[in-house]
């Protein structure tokens, strides 16, 4: 049983980092911010997750079934994130690449305390036995002194892929799609850098102000850290409804306005761009299509382009209907990984993204995210991140772009150093 307290701070703005701050003490932590986004489908502007009661952490080997096993049984608020190689679960694939990281495939607690951010009220949900706490921790809250900072000495990232070998790969992709085997496939590459220590929770401060976007997420799991400014929502449900959001197709911003305008308007008639974005809303359709109720599968909004701070981005809406008994963990299995990070059709798309990958993806091109006591659930896609083990002192962050038939290696590689810039400018400065 969850106790409920409502606080209307004098400032939202000022409570929300000092809440932040407050949580920095305990072991698991998710911090999830909409930055005020204007979005058709948000429930909270954020919400804060602290202090693990019970908690799920496993690797790839039926994990869809463990978390759907924990989330009925603990029935109540549950965060965490799935990483990109529960694919290894849902298909018979692998991850055989690098990992620098080591996060566990699937996490998930059930926190004791939860902060809940709407307008100018914050709904305080306390488990039971902690209760008593409240007044203390409300008190520590308000006393909490700013955190803001130095981030680290600037870092020398490193290529784990260097352009000439970029430009092989993606000529090796296209091959593939000249025979026919794949339409599209989502290619990564990482950058990182070792014996390397940060302070992740200025860094994301840091990320998130040159950034602002709609999906950011501060995730602590003991020593390892997720510093997300993700602009893409995966997947959301609400009672029946369920709405995916991909992304496809990016134009960087000019600092003159004309030109900015010039820039989004290209983008939307840029015929590669939305040929992507199409590709990946049919996928979603299908992939919608396994939980829906017949005929409920709707496009409403289609290469419709946003504007954030670093860039312009490509995003379609789609939607289904549910019924009532269909298990929300199997809404998710049936269409994870997102399309937009894998490609059509999907499973060779992940097979031949995966032979030419030089890193295992993890958490980047997973999800974030969580479940209510309803059932209901809210998950963004972990692009524009940093991922940091502060034990193995490795510090990584990925990119990747959509290879279709039209792509050329040299432009793909730029859009990648455009998606790369703001975790760059994070850390080399």
């Amino acid at each position: 049983m969850r106790k409920k307290h409502f606080h209307k701070p004098e400032n939202v703005e000022r409570f929300k980092e000092k809440a932040l701050i407050w949580s920095q003490q305990f072991d698991d932590v998710v911090w999830l911010d909409s930055n005020h986004y204007q979005q058709k489908y948000s429930s909270y502007d954020a919400v804060l997750a602290v202090d693990a009661f019970t908690s799920i952490k496993t690797d790839y080997h039926t994990a869809f079934d463990k978390l759907k096993e924990f989330q009925g049984y603990v029935n109540d608020w549950i965060f965490g994130y799935l990483s990109y190689d529960l694919k290894n679960d849902i298909e018979h694939l692998t991850s055989t690449n690098s990992d620098g990281l080591g996060f566990p495939d699937l996490f998930f607690f059930q926190p004791k305390k939860l902060f809940l951010f709407k307008g100018d009220t914050v709904e305080i949900q306390y488990l039971s036995f902690v209760d008593n706490e409240f007044q203390d921790d409300l008190i520590a809250i308000l006393q909490s002194g700013q955190a803001r900072g130095k981030v680290a000495n600037p870092i020398k990232i490193k290529l784990r892929i260097h352009k000439d070998d970029y430009f092989e790969k993606v000529n090796t992709i296209l091959e593939h799609i000249y025979r026919g085997d794949i339409y599209e496939t989502n290619f990564c590459q990482e950058f990182y850098a070792e014996n390397t220590q940060i302070n992740p929770f200025e860094t994301y401060q840091k990320l998130n102000d040159i950034s602002k976007p709609p999906f950011a997420a501060f995730l602590k799991l003991n020593d390892k850290y997720l510093l997300c400014a993700s602009p893409e929502r995966y997947l959301k449900k609400e009672g029946n409804r369920v709405i995916s959001q991909p992304i496809k197709g990016t134009a960087k911003r000019s600092d003159n306005k004309k030109d900015d305008e010039d820039l989004k308007e290209n983008l939307s008639k840029d015929k590669k761009e939305r040929s992507e974005n199409i590709m990946i809303v049919d996928l979603v359709r299908n992939d919608l299509s396994k939980t829906a109720k017949k005929g409920s599968v709707k496009v409403e909004e289609l290469c419709q382009v946003y504007t954030f701070e670093q860039v312009h981005q490509m995003i379609s809406t789609v939607v289904s209907e549910v019924e009532d008994s269909t298990n929300p963990v199997d809404i998710i299995k049936s269409t994870f990984p997102m399309g937009s990070m894998t490609g059509a059709p999907k499973i060779s798309a992940m097979n031949i993204a995966e032979a030419q990958e030089a890193t295992k993806r993890g958490v980047y091109s997973g999800a974030v995210g969580y479940f209510s006591p309803e059932g209901d659930f809210d998950f963004n896609v972990v692009i524009r991140s940093i991922l940091y083990n502060q034990t193995k002192k490795y510090v990584s962050y990925s990119v990747g772009g959509a290879i279709t038939a039209k792509s050329d290696p040299l432009k793909e590689y730029e859009e990648c150093l455009i998606k790369a810039k703001a975790m760059r400018t994070v850390l080399e400065n």
